[in-house]
């Protein structure tokens, strides 16, 4: 009988749930070619630990791999109900707390004075490499900041026509992963406060398809032919983009709902908004899930990274917190140990 075991973690309400050990070897030189035979051949896993009954059609998980970058402290597959995502900005930051705990950061001390300090943990993503920031107040690890990978605008009020709400016009962005953000406002009979998550996550659905029949062209340029990074990710629903304050919805994937702000995300929502001069650099903005009132804060933290124009990196914090641990079994005889979703 075959157990996987895990640390449970959210972040603004997100689940991340980390393989810790058990789960069968993922070969590769690289991080993408990891990812890459883990959707060949170790898929009905990623099943069996996502999906019911261990899991949930919302359940989001991290699978730690030994890093190809000699700056990462470890390197991560993000999983989710349909597959393999690039980026992930709420794991990214419980992850941070996760390293710091468990001494994983690489000839990095930890503090264990009362003073409050900030530990750098470096994570390679699918993306790219990403760091990040650990505050540790008296031994204990906090808050994380994560500066993005290079993020750059796709295109502003692209005119979309969708089947159940005409034409329309939305935001396509990279933040470590391709979104497009939508003004609910633009949703005829949609609004947050009061439309069931069931009903917003078809009508992102929707438009996520639209978007990608549009012939809008959304490619990464560091991309090769395997296609990696250059897909769009989901939909996010937005209200204030012009206001520092503004509610968000993510829905990306298969239908799943983002708990949290969306790091990732978030990430997106700030390019776009200095594309459209509402967020000078070094000002920080909040973004706040709509359902659940988690914020996560967002900041141009660089532009034109490495010389790179039109590309910003952009700085993103959150708090996670631990929810337990978990030792899954796998019978031969289940008729259901591969996992299954209600669709």
């Amino acid at each position: 009988m075959t157990e996987i075991q895990t640390v449970e973690m959210h972040t603004g309400g997100e689940p991340l749930r980390i393989v810790v050990a058990g789960y069968p070897d993922i070969k590769g030189e690289t991080l993408l070619e990891k990812r890459r035979y883990a959707t060949k051949h170790l898929d009905v896993w990623r099943k069996k630990i996502i999906l019911e009954p261990r899991g949930h059609s919302d359940m989001y998980g991290a699978l730690i791999v030994e890093p190809d970058h000699p700056e990462a402290d470890l390197a991560v597959l993000f999983v989710h109900n349909e597959g393999y995502s690039t980026m992930c900005g709420h794991g990214v930051i419980a992850l941070g707390r996760y390293i710091v705990d468990n001494n994983l950061n690489k000839g990095k001390p930890i503090p264990v004075s009362d003073t409050v300090s900030n530990v750098p943990v470096v994570i390679q993503c699918p993306c790219g490499l990403v760091r990040a920031m650990v505050t540790v107040d008296s031994g204990r690890s906090q808050r994380v900041s994560f500066t993005s990978v290079p993020s750059f605008n796709v295109s502003c009020d692209f005119a979309l026509s969708t089947p159940s709400f005409g034409d329309i016009t939305v935001d396509v962005a990279y933040g470590g992963a391709f979104y497009a953000l939508v003004n609910i406002n633009q949703l005829q009979g949609l609004c947050f406060d009061s439309t069931p998550v069931a009903e917003l996550a078809g009508a992102a659905d929707e438009i996520s398809k639209a978007v990608r029949s549009s012939g809008l062209e959304i490619v990464h340029p560091d991309d090769d032919d395997n296609k990696d990074l250059s897909f769009l990710y989901g939909t996010i629903f937005i209200d204030d983009q012009n206001e520092p304050f503004s509610r968000n919805l993510c829905i990306f994937a298969d239908k799943e709902i983002d708990r949290s702000p969306c790091g990732s995300g978030v990430t997106a929502q700030v390019v776009v908004q200095y594309a459209k001069g509402f967020i000078k650099e070094g000002q920080v903005n909040e973004f706040q899930n709509a359902k659940t009132k988690s914020v996560f804060k967002g900041q141009v933290a660089k532009v034109a990274p490495d010389g790179k124009q039109g590309m910003l990196r952009v700085q993103v914090s959150g708090q996670a917190h631990y929810t337990g641990t978990s030792t899954f079994t796998f019978e031969d005889d289940d008729p259901l140990v591969d996992g299954f979703r209600l669709m």
